[in-house]
Formats: structure tokens, sequence, C-alpha cells
């Protein structure tokens, strides 16, 4: 485990998924005192298409442009 205080993070912010890689975890301090620690995550799986995620949402019945074009109209 590496110990960056706040000041070193935000130096090293850009380069900070190198030192996590590195050194697994890092413990953040303020005035020597840990106050966080930041850890790799791991195991992020691929994020789904849009087009599945369209595929999985129901078809409406009546277009959504009409609902809201009679929601408009009823003000």
């Amino acid at each position: 485990m590496k110990r960056l205080s706040i000041r070193e993070i935000r130096a090293s912010l850009p380069r900070l998924e190198d030192v996590l890689a590195q050194s697994g975890t890092i413990e953040v301090t303020r005035h020597g005192r840990p106050i966080a620690r930041l850890s790799a995550v791991a195991g992020l799986g691929k994020l789904p298409s849009h087009a599945d995620i369209r595929r999985r949402i129901p078809r409406l019945s009546v277009a959504s442009e009409v609902h809201i074009r009679a929601e408009r109209d009823e003000r």
C-alpha cells in the first residue's frame, strides 16, 4: 500500500491509474493522518450496447410524441 498526501494525489492525478496498478491500494493522508483509501476496481465487464438496451424496452402502443402533444394541448 502506498501513502500519498492530498497534494501528492492532485499532482499525480493524470497517472493515478498507473500508481494504483502498481501498488494496488493508495492511502490518502491529510497532515499525516489517513483520511481515505483508494483501490482499483477489478472485473469490470463489458457494458451493454445501446441497441441491446433498446431491444429490451417494450414498444408503446401510441408514440410518445402523441402523448406529449396531447398534454401540451391541455394547457
